[in-house]
């Protein structure tokens, strides 16, 4: 497998987490920006983004389908709980919320700092309040599946890491510290972290 990156690219990050957690082989080519633009990288992402994820079929765009795909692929990671499942389900929601109800609010903080104090102050506002949704999932639970780690702990965990870019991280509830903290401590992210970042 190949994985397509851009320097300083955050999502990046979380296919390659997975495929550290699974240990399946696979290149990194990291982009610049004028090559995100170029037909070739137009034919794997219509939109030019990264990551995206090529195996011996094609290509894949959008990191949880990315992710969920190699957890699929490697069953006895856990990653991925059986189809059909309650467990699956929750990993398909938490999925589907990173993108949708944490990172919108994060990254409009994040780029209204210095631009707009009170539209930034609103963003956090609605940031806050999908993390305090995470931090109930987490109460008791070493991840968000209780004892499991699993796809849904990489695009949440992902995306609770990038307040830290954000400038926001030490602002966080004590729950979501902690947290991070057990993420970060999964030998298979630091290999992820060295790889995207160096």
């Amino acid at each position: 497998m190949r994985v397509y990156h851009r320097g300083r690219a955050g999502r990046p990050l979380r296919i390659i987490w997975t495929l550290e957690e699974v240990g399946e082989p696979y290149e990194l080519t990291v982009i610049d920006p004028e090559a995100g633009s170029a037909p070739a990288h137009l034919a794997r992402h219509p939109l030019g983004r990264v990551p995206v994820l090529e195996d011996d079929v094609g290509y894949l765009f959008e990191s949880a389908a990315m992710c969920m795909q190699v957890g699929d692929l490697h069953p006895e990671s856990g990653l991925m709980p059986a189809l059909g499942t309650h467990e699956r389900g929750l990993v398909y929601q938490w999925s589907v919320y990173a993108p949708a109800e944490l990172e919108p609010p994060l990254f409009e903080t994040w780029r209204q700092a210095d631009k707009d104090a009170q539209r930034a102050a609103a963003a956090r506002t609605r940031f806050d309040a999908a993390a305090d949704v995470v931090v109930e999932a987490l109460e008791g639970r070493t991840y968000l599946l209780g004892d499991a780690f699993t796809i849904a702990d990489v695009m949440v965990g992902t995306t609770i890491l990038f307040t830290t870019r954000a400038g926001f991280a030490e602002e966080l509830p004590q729950p979501l510290k902690d947290y991070s903290a057990r993420l970060a401590e999964r030998p298979a992210f630091g290999r992820a972290l060295k790889r995207t970042f160096g």
